[in-house]
């Protein structure tokens, strides 16, 4: 497990599968080809961009033990995960979008029964469980006022068929995320391997 200082206060954390390179260098070609459209928007930086797995809010000390314990257990019943990044969205909807995100191809159903099996293994341990079912997606920027939504639409059919070569998934991460004046800095806490059974 990393080294981190924490004292009596808490951290704001997540669980996430780190993207490698040459995905992150896929995203920001993305992003550079929508910047064309002069979007109103703020981009998230390449490099902090994560699949999110569990977002876990404000944990404390003995949360992170319990909580590494948890992702090394659940990361033990699956075997690495082929993925991919394919197509752009947003949410809420394309009238009023507030983010807009990559969606995520390959071994899908694998990722969706990981966050299933993190999901209920950490409510156990007191954790809220999600009320939306999870959909795989990377978010790439966030939208600061009012977009044109015939432009969003043009942008999102120019890139919806847009895809990466696959890579392997095969770490999961707990994250410990600081926002600064420069932006969020995120440190790794620990990392458990797909499929090493302890």
């Amino acid at each position: 497990m990393g080294r981190f200082e924490i004292g009596s206060d808490t951290i704001r954390a997540f669980i996430a599968i780190q993207l490698p390179e040459e995905i992150t260098a896929f995203i920001r070609k993305i992003q550079e080809g929508l910047g064309a459209y002069g979007f109103k928007v703020r981009w998230v930086r390449p490099e902090n961009i994560h699949l999110t797995l569990k977002f876990l809010g404000d944990i404390t000390d003995e949360n992170i033990r319990q909580t590494s314990r948890v992702i090394s257990d659940a990361a033990g019943e699956y075997a690495p995960i082929s993925l991919g990044v394919k197509g752009i969205g947003v949410f809420p909807g394309v009238k009023r979008p507030r983010v807009i995100w990559i969606g995520i191809n390959g071994q899908t159903g694998e990722l969706a029964g990981l966050q299933k099996t993190l999901d209920g293994k950490l409510e156990a341990i007191g954790f809220k469980k999600e009320k939306r079912s999870f959909k795989g997606h990377l978010t790439i920027a966030r939208v600061k006022g009012n977009l044109d939504t015939r432009r969003l639409i043009d942008a999102m059919k120019e890139f919806g068929e847009y895809e990466s070569k696959t890579f392997i998934a095969d770490k999961v991460f707990l994250f410990k995320s600081e926002l600064k004046p420069s932006g969020a800095v995120y440190t790794k806490l620990m990392s458990a391997a797909l499929g090493a059974k302890e």
